[in-house]
């Protein structure tokens, strides 16, 4: 299955589309696609916080300062997070009180630049595995080389 939406990405996103547009179609066909999340969704760094971009799922926080939360923090380190009880991180931001799990995912450019994190929660304590993450950071490879042709 995550090896199928890493080649459906590729062929449904377009190297020549606004960034928010090419967010905006990866977001909601990952959300319809993997089972078991209640939110996924992009924050966009913008040389100082994270702000919320298109997304799947419950409104959420709308602003991250780097460091802070998972998200913040997998930024910051250019890090990929996966958090198996969200109420054990240290400084986590509860946007939706349903969320137990998340993984955080930088994208990168190829520049090496930030450009945001592909955030995923769960209302399920451990959904993300390392085979969750592996196929996840090839996801975020596809959706970067997409963004690095706009950017």
């Amino acid at each position: 299955m995550w090896h199928q939406l890493a080649l459906d990405l590729e062929a449904l996103l377009d190297n020549s589309d606004n960034p928010i547009t090419t967010l905006a179609n990866a977001a909601a066909y990952l959300y319809r696609s993997i089972d078991r999340i209640n939110w996924l969704g992009f924050y966009i760094y913008d040389g100082d916080k994270l702000y919320l971009g298109p997304f799947g799922g419950k409104p959420a926080c709308t602003k991250i300062e780097m460091g802070n939360g998972v998200c913040g923090t997998s930024a910051s380190k250019l890090e990929v997070i996966v958090v198996e009880d969200v109420e054990k991180f240290p400084g986590h931001i509860v946007c939706d009180p349903d969320s137990r799990s998340e993984i955080v995912l930088p994208i990168i450019l190829g520049n090496g630049k930030l450009f945001g994190v592909l955030d995923i929660d769960s209302a399920e304590l451990s959904r993300f595995g390392n085979g969750e993450k592996t196929a996840l950071i090839n996801i975020t490879e596809v959706i970067a080389a997409k963004l690095q042709a706009t950017n």
